[in-house]
């Protein structure tokens, strides 16, 4: 095999193993895909005060970016409407974890 098709085949392979990591929904729900258990969630304690009425608070979670899981911290959120929340969440199916969750449409 030439040294130019080996190259351009090592490329493609990448391609996909890059892109195979997060798969994220154009509308609905996100969804993450993983082929490693996620860790157990962190604890969160201190979540101070909402700033400002209305604002609810979202959890943090894992989510596997670039081949890693990455903790990403909670946080407050003003409310969308027409939409509701959904929190984050790891599911396995298969072989395969999915993560699902965030802004789902009402009705």
């Amino acid at each position: 095999m030439r040294r130019s098709s080996l190259n351009l085949a090592l490329a493609g392979a990448l391609a996909v193993l890059a892109l195979s990591g997060c798969v994220v929904t154009p509308a609905g729900e996100e969804v993450g895909i993983a082929y490693i258990a996620p860790p157990p969630p962190r604890v969160e304690v201190a979540v101070g005060v909402a700033p400002s009425p209305g604002y609810f608070w979202v959890g943090g979670n894992y989510f596997y970016e670039h081949g890693a899981y990455v903790w990403h911290e909670g946080r407050w959120m003003a409310p969308r409407p027409g939409y509701r929340w959904h929190p984050y969440a790891w599911h396995r199916e298969g072989n395969a974890w999915h993560m699902r969750g965030g802004w789902v449409r009402v009705g």
